[in-house]
């Protein structure tokens, strides 16, 4: 059975950067900073959680109100990424490589968003 989330690739690409910022996680636990990791663990899985989660709407302006979520979410995984880099748990490349990820999906959800928008008008 496929869930209509399922075949977006939006949440597919939520979940490749999810399992990212998991490894980080990791890797930052290894220095006991579990709330931390915590942390980034929720802000990435929540990006793909809200794609999932709308797309089960039964309406698109309901469907629209998740994935505005689920951008406000890349904008705190890329907030943690930035704490994560300062905190030396990442270098200046890592960091810019997930931040170019969450803006490039931001980017996606957003256009995905309004295109839902303006097929619901």
């Amino acid at each position: 059975m496929d869930f209509r989330f399922m075949n977006l690739e939006i949440w597919k690409d939520a979940i490749k950067i999810n399992d990212e910022f998991f490894e980080l996680a990791e890797e930052i636990e290894k220095s006991k900073s579990f709330r931390f990791a915590e942390q980034i663990r929720g802000a990435s899985l929540s990006i793909s959680n809200n794609i999932a989660e709308g797309s089960g709407s039964f309406s698109e302006k309901d469907f629209a109100n998740f994935l505005n979520i689920a951008r406000r979410s890349t904008f705190e995984t890329a907030n943690l990424s930035c704490v994560a880099f300062n905190r030396k748990y990442i270098t200046r490349e890592e960091l810019n490589n997930k931040l170019n990820k969450l803006d490039s999906l931001n980017r996606r959800i957003t256009n995905f968003r309004k295109k839902l928008i303006n097929n619901n008008e």
